[in-house]
């Protein structure tokens, strides 16, 4: 596959693509576990948290604030912090706060001049609700965990975006993470740009997007939105 030349459709990826979740999801824990007077190291929360998420969204479909909830709890015990599960609603509670990179809005606001934008998240409505606050753009479409119960990788949410935009002729979807993002479109062949902020290098078992960018600005380009 490569990136199509007559594009009518981008869908990207939110957090992490376009919402800043390390440093959101981090300061998060560093500051709740602060009212016990227990320091954490934000290094260690953010390998934590993807181990720990990808384990629970494996099993069995429950609302990403659940998620949430039992990761919370989860990175807790493995950093010897002793947090009572009823406060483990401080790590959903906190999406509200977190922040869209500095690129994020002007980007998107380009992109959404020259084509169709859509959402394509591993979130409830409600917590997507909270961060949208912070996008103030209309979009063409927006799929969740919640719409199709399920989680990224699973291919769900793109058969239902599929279904939605009438196929994949045109469509391009943009997004940081390899692992629930540019592996099931890999599989399912649409185009996806990696937006590989932090420079990871392939694994000899990932599969090459088809394209890869540092930053959304660069992915914007490789659409032709300069």
């Amino acid at each position: 596959m490569t990136i199509p030349s007559q594009i009518t459709f981008v869908t990207f990826d939110v957090y992490g693509t376009l919402i800043d979740w390390e440093a959101g999801a981090a300061d998060a824990f560093v500051k709740e576990a602060a009212k016990d007077g227990v320091t954490l190291d934000p290094a260690e929360i953010v390998p934590l948290f993807h181990s720990v998420q990808e384990q629970i969204q494996a099993g069995s479909y429950e609302l990403y604030a659940e998620v949430l909830r039992r990761t919370a709890v989860q990175i807790a015990k493995e950093l010897g912090w002793s947090l009572e599960p009823s406060r483990a609603g401080f790590l959903p509670d906190s999406i509200q706060r977190w922040q869209p990179f500095k690129e994020t809005i002007p980007v998107l606001q380009k992109i959404a001049k020259k084509y169709s934008v859509g959402l394509i998240s591993n979130i409830d409505d409600k917590l997507l609700g909270q961060t949208r606050r912070h996008i103030p753009l209309d979009f063409d479409l927006v799929v969740t965990a919640q719409q199709v119960r399920s989680y990224k990788p699973d291919p769900a949410h793109f058969s239902e975006c599929e279904r939605r935009v009438g196929g994949k002729k045109g469509w391009v979807h943009i997004a940081a993470s390899h692992y629930y993002d540019v592996e099931p479109c890999v599989k399912k062949k649409i185009p996806v740009i990696w937006v590989n902020r932090h420079g990871a290098p392939l694994e000899p078992n990932q599969k090459k997007p088809d394209a890869e960018a540092r930053t959304l600005r660069e992915a914007a380009k490789l659409i032709g939105v300069g």
